[in-house]
């Protein structure tokens, strides 16, 4: 299965920055404030000489959009610190999501990861027409999710991760639902020169040898004014190998052969990218910081393998690639109004994706159990090859504005509030293509082209927001907050078969010809594509709450009570049984939890943890319809218990342990049936109609999920030496919702991993030796075919029907960084 899975008939995007506009806006006259993101480096200075002698220090956080104590923010927050996020060589997103029992996620591929938090997930949404993340990344202030998942943001000169658990709906919104992920960067200082750089190279097992380049640059101008500088450049070799296969089509008998694209480790990966910020501090109240970062990304091959045909292999027929240009311009202006601290954050993001995917099965499979080659000839009659494959082009826009309010922490009754503006765009083409199909069986003015999706795809959402916080008592603390959002979501295009193929007049030519007439020179064209078939919006509006009770017992105890709620927009299904299903709407998500956050030992053991109960409501629900078309709908609802905690412990001067642990119960609290006359959900039904009961586990979230790390640093000789090992377990998951659907594809085995380093150095410089996944666990991170379950997985025994997608398997690398 390609890993950017099309949807039957689904797929998967730089232009020009507006440099002067940035520019212009940097230049006027506002005024700075104390960069909430990052501690000074004297305080970091500090913090380090407290881990030295055994104690924690603080760890500054900007989850509830003020800067405070992690310790004394009653939400469940787990954070990776700068110094965290380099002993444990965490340079992309698997590498910190292993390390966050709340995250679990399925892997598409370089790119294209699609976290979940706390079990709140129903399948694979990742069609282009599906619905929005459940989970927001951030990169500083600015959301970096696409319609289809987050950027792949390479993780170097990184302040810290956040990662908040839970619904975060009155302070983050729209994709925050079940949880927020953060990524704070290092922030350009105008106090003093820094620079440094990495080299890695590393060997994958079984697989060939990667490397990776990278550095950065903090540069003063003047006592005001710093600019920061970081670039990369990084190559993972494959591991997966395109052995040779033949197949054979029942109709025709006519033979596929792959001998030209057997390659071993055919699914290398290669990027390069760089990020500019400058800051500017006007005077003592204001700073400006503009900022531009982007990526190009190269991958070949395939990210899963087939167990039918070996580990770690397929037997693919077409050539596979995926090329994924970004950018993201930036701007965040800090001042005060008053006492007030004013915040305003701005950020454009273009993202284009072009992809080619093998659609072999696709094609083997129908006409293996319906016969369907008779239909694929040539201009002569003859019956050619049906082998498919796509072309495929997705081209993303984001455009976000934010500006807020936020009175001093250290006041007995504080605030923050403010407004928030979004605008995302999916411009999406894929072509299915034949070779050698005859042109009346082709998509207009398409040549070869059996099925052609041409759309424009455009969410919007918009809300005000606040928060308002209460000292009843020095320990006594009360909060409230709510968000009013307004959300509309809206889809135009084309998508279907040629005439000469199929005169369903639901989609497609037909329906050109339905609305506009038989003569094609009046069709009005759409992007190229023959006309415009269906035009879809929906709107909709509300309000999510937030209310905690937090009670601290001394400055290092405290214990929460939380009722907070999260939603997710809803959208278009481009083709459903009746108007009325045309589109979802919005799910919600509330959770009721109970948490604490204590230090002990003279702030040597740090204990957090949080119980908690969600109840999602009409989860919006992804699965194949009729004609094999996604559609989603309200489906159903369903209800995760759960637990979190953390330690931390120095235990003496030279040993740190650290652990965290997530244990989850994701199930329906109704049965999920299938459909009934009218195309409208139900509850009640039994056989064949019943296709989850009550009680059955949400797909890819573990029971349990946790990890220990346990670093011993000691003096060799005159330099600085480190022994490190890694844990990670991930329990058991279902690959679906569905009883059928998940007996075909299977259960995703727990596994566990474990890593091991060891290095020494000085303050200046270290080299490190590391091993990955050290025995080689061959952990799944998702299951899934090219086409309907019951199609494509009739003999999952056979080539091209159930295909895993693997972690990494063991990868061995040394290090090298220097500072100056």
């Amino acid at each position: 299965m390609k890993s950017r899975s099309p949807d039957r008939r689904s797929c998967r995007p730089p232009t020009r920055l507006p440099l002067a506009v940035a520019i212009a806006i940097a230049c006027v006259p506002v005024a700075h404030a104390q960069d909430a993101t990052a501690p000074a480096p004297q305080q970091a200075s500090e913090s380090q000489k407290k881990n030295q002698a055994g104690d924690l220090g603080q760890v500054i956080v900007t989850a509830q959009k003020r800067s405070e104590n992690m310790q004394k923010v009653p939400i469940s927050i787990q954070v990776l610190g700068q110094q965290k996020l380099e002993e444990l060589h965490v340079n992309k997103f698997e590498d910190y999501a292993k390390l966050l029992p709340s995250v679990s996620f399925q892997n598409d591929g370089p790119g294209f990861d699609k976290p979940y938090m706390r079990g709140v997930v129903s399948g694979d949404n990742a069609n282009h027409s599906g619905s929005l993340p459940s989970v927001g990344v951030y990169l500083d202030e600015e959301p970096i999710t696409t319609i289809t998942g987050p950027l792949d943001i390479h993780i170097y000169d990184v302040a810290r991760i956040e990662a908040l658990a839970g619904p975060q709906g009155t302070l983050y919104g729209a994709s925050s639902e079940s949880g927020t992920l953060r990524i704070i960067t290092n922030k350009p200082d105008p106090s003093a020169f820094q620079a440094g750089f990495g080299l890695e190279v590393n060997t994958v097992h079984g697989g060939g040898l990667g490397n990776v380049k990278e550095g950065f640059v903090n540069i003063p101008l003047g006592k005001r004014a710093a600019v920061r500088l970081v670039a990369w450049d990084k190559t993972d070799a494959g591991f997966i190998n395109n052995v040779h296969q033949t197949r054979t089509y029942p109709s025709s008998g006519l033979t596929s052969d792959n001998a030209e694209l057997v390659r071993n480790r055919y699914n290398d990966s290669h990027s390069t990218g760089a990020r500019a910020a400058l800051k500017i501090d006007l005077d003592d109240g204001w700073s400006i910081t503009p900022g531009i970062m982007g990526q190009t990304q190269k991958t070949n091959g395939q990210f899963a393998f087939d167990p039918a045909i070996g580990d770690l292999k397929v037997g693919h027929f077409k050539p596979e690639w995926t090329k994924d240009r970004w950018w993201q311009a930036a701007l965040t202006v800090q001042g005060k109004i008053g006492n007030f601290d004013l915040t305003y954050a701005y950020a454009h993001l273009k993202r284009t994706v072009d992809t080619a995917s093998d659609y072999n099965d696709y094609s083997f499979w129908y006409d293996t159990l319906f016969g369907s080659g008779t239909a694929w000839v040539d201009n002569n009659g003859a019956m050619v090859n049906p082998s498919q494959y796509i072309q495929a082009r997705d081209g993303y826009g984001k455009t976000s504005h934010e500006l807020r309010l936020a009175s001093p922490v250290e006041n007995r009754f504080r605030v923050v509030g403010g407004l928030f503006v979004q605008t995302q765009t999916h411009n999406i083409f894929q072509d299915y293509r034949i070779d050698g199909l005859a042109d009346n069986l082709s998509v207009g003015g398409w040549p070869g082209t059996i099925w052609l999706t041409r759309q424009q795809r455009r969410d919007h959402d918009e809300a005000v927001f606040g928060e308002a916080s209460f000292d009843i008592t020095k320990s006594l603390t009360i909060t409230g907050g709510i968000r009013h959002y307004r959300a509309h979501n809206s889809l135009e295009g084309f998508f279907g078969y040629g005439l000469g193929y199929s005169s369903n007049p639901e989609k497609g030519e037909a329906k050109c010809q339905l609305l506009y007439g038989p003569d094609r020179s009046k069709w009005p064209g759409f992007n190229g594509a023959p006309c415009s078939d269906f035009n879809k919006s929906v709107s909709e509006s509300g309000n999510l709450g937030r209310a905690n009770l937090t009670y601290h017992f001394d400055k290092d105890k405290m214990v929460y009570a939380t009722w907070s709620q999260g939603y997710r927009p809803g959208g278009i299904n481009r083709r459903a049984v009746s108007d009325e299903h045309a589109f979802y709407l919005a799910d919600t998500l509330t959770n009721y939890e109970l948490g604490w956050k204590t230090t002990w030992l003279n702030n040597r053991l740090r204990f957090n943890g949080a119980v908690f109960s969600q109840r999602w409501k009409d989860f919006q629900f992804s699965f194949l319809g009729l004609n094999g078309l996604t559609e989603i709908r309200n489906a159903n609802q369903a209800q995760i218990d759960g637990t979190e905690m953390d330690l931390t412990w120095a235990a003496t001067y030279n040993l740190t342990l650290t652990g965290s642990i997530g244990a989850y119960k994701p199930r329906l609290t109704q049965n999920y049936c299938s459909l009934d006359a009218s195309g409208n959900v139900r509850t009640n039904c039994s056989g064949a109609d019943l296709l989850a009961p009550k009680g059955a586990a949400l797909p890819f979230a573990p029971k349990f999920k946790g990890n220990l790390v346990a670093r011993y640093a000691f003096n060799l000789a005159s330099y600085n030496a480190y022994v490190q090992g890694v844990v990670a377990h991930v329990g058991e998951r279902r690959s679906d919702l569905r009883t059928f659907e998940n007996g075909i594809k299977g259960n995703m085995a727990a596994y566990t991993t474990f890593d091991l380093s060891t290095g020494f150095g000085t303050d200046k410089w270290n080299v490190e030796l590391y091993a990955s996944n050290l025995t080689d666990s061959r952990g799944i991170t998702k299951r899934g075919l090219e086409c309907l379950e019951a199609v494509c997985g009739a003999n999952p025994t056979v080539a091209g029907s159930v295909y895993s997608t693997p972690i990494r398997p063991r990868t061995v690398g040394i290090r090298y960084r220097r500072d100056f």
